[in-house]
C-alpha cells in the first residue's frame, strides 16, 4: 500500500506515490544511533528493540514521524511497512504532532460512572478541543483513555503517563490550567511531572536524570495495597480515601452496602450447581461417570 499526493484542489487523488521519508539531520542521525546502539544491545535479536526505539524516536520530534519509522526500520534491519505495523498499533505512540502534555481521561466504565465522562466533557469545553487534539498553544493534548490501571482510585487522569487520582471536574481543569500557565504540576502518585518528549526517552529505557525524580516514583498507593496487607493479617485501622476536592477518611470495616442476599440482582439468582443442587452437581468426574452408567 503506498500513500499517495493529493491534488491542491478538491482533494482529489493524483495517484502519485509519496515520495521517500527524508532523513534525520547528520548530527541528529549520529546522536541517534548512538543510543539506538545502546538500546539494541539489551536484546538477543534486534528487532525486539523496536518499541523502545519507537519511543526514542517519538522523544525527538514529540510523535512518531516518517523519519522516525525509516530510522528505526534501517537499524533494525526491518521494512517500513513492519515498522509503521507496530507504531500505529500501540496507541503510546503519537501518530501526529501533539503537545508537551498528553492529559488522558479513563472513559472506562468504573472511571465513567465515578465522574470520568463528566470529566472529559469539561475539559473538551474548557480547552475549545475535541478527543485527540491539542491547544492552539501546543501545550496540551486531549484524550479519552479505555483504561488507566488504577480503578481503585477513580475517576483517574494522566497527564504524560502519571496518575492524578480521584479527579473532579474542577480539579482536572485547574490541572490544564497550571500545565498551560507553566505552574508546577505533581502527580498524586508517580515521579514528578515532564514534558511529553522526556517522558518518552524514559521510556526508551534511559535514566531518568532529574535529582530526585526516580526516588519519589514510590509505589502503589494505599487503596491499591488494602487487600494485600488484609491477606497478610494486617487490619488497617483506617482507610484513607482522598478526592481531589474534598480530601476525608473513612474508617475501615463494615459498610451499608447490603450483602448478596438482602437485594434482588440477576447475579443472585438461584444455579443448578453443587452447592444449591446435589442432584446436579457441577462436576466433570461425577458427569463423566453418571454418562458411562447410563450407556
Amino acid at each position: 500500500m503506498t500513500d499517495v499526493a493529493m491534488g491542491a484542489t478538491g482533494g482529489v487523488s493524483l495517484g502519485i506515490p509519496q515520495m521517500p521519508a527524508p532523513d534525520f539531520p547528520a548530527d541528529v542521525r549520529a546522536r541517534l544511533e548512538a543510543d539506538a546502539k545502546e538500546v539494541i544491545a539489551r536484546y538477543p535479536g534486534s528487532r525486539s528493540a523496536l518499541l523502545p526505539l519507537l519511543h526514542l524516536v517519538q522523544s525527538e520530534e514529540g510523535y512518531v514521524t516518517r523519519t522516525g519509522i525509516r530510522f528505526c526500520a534501517e537499524v533494525l534491519d526491518l521494512t517500513t511497512a513492519e515498522v509503521t505495523a507496530v507504531a500505529t498499533f500501540y496507541t503510546m505512540y503519537r501518530r501526529k504532532p501533539s503537545g508537551d502534555y498528553q492529559v488522558g481521561v479513563c472513559t472506562n466504565t468504573l472511571c465513567a460512572v465515578m465522574g470520568g465522562d463528566a470529566i472529559f466533557d469539561e475539559l473538551k469545553q474548557h480547552l475549545g478541543v475535541g478527543n485527540d487534539e491539542t491547544t492552539e498553544d501546543g501545550k496540551v493534548t486531549l484524550e479519552h483513555i479505555e483504561c488507566n490501571a488504577a480503578c481503585d482510585f477513580a475517576p483517574v487522569v494522566m497527564i504524560n503517563w502519571e496518575f492524578f487520582d480521584n479527579q473532579t471536574p474542577e480539579s482536572a481543569k485547574q490541572l490544564v490550567d497550571d500545565l498551560i500557565a507553566g505552574r508546577e504540576v505533581r502527580p498524586t502518585r508517580g515521579a514528578p511531572l515532564c514534558t511529553y518528549k522526556e517522558t518518552a526517552r524514559i521510556l526508551a529505557g534511559f535514566p531518568d536524570e532529574r535529582p530526585g525524580a526516580v526516588a519519589a516514583s514510590g509505589g502503589a498507593g494505599p487503596a491499591s495495597l488494602t487487600g494485600l496487607r488484609l491477606h497478610k493479617g494486617e487490619t488497617p485501622s483506617r482507610v484513607v480515601t482522598q478526592r481531589a476536592d474534598s480530601p476525608r477518611e473513612t474508617p475501615a470495616g463494615p459498610r451499608d452496602t447490603p450483602s448478596p442476599a438482602q437485594h434482588a440482582s440477576s447475579h443472585d439468582a438461584p444455579n443448578k450447581t453443587a452447592e444449591s443442587d446435589p442432584a446436579n452437581a457441577a462436576d466433570p468426574v461425577a458427569d463423566n461417570a453418571r454418562q458411562e452408567e447410563g450407556e
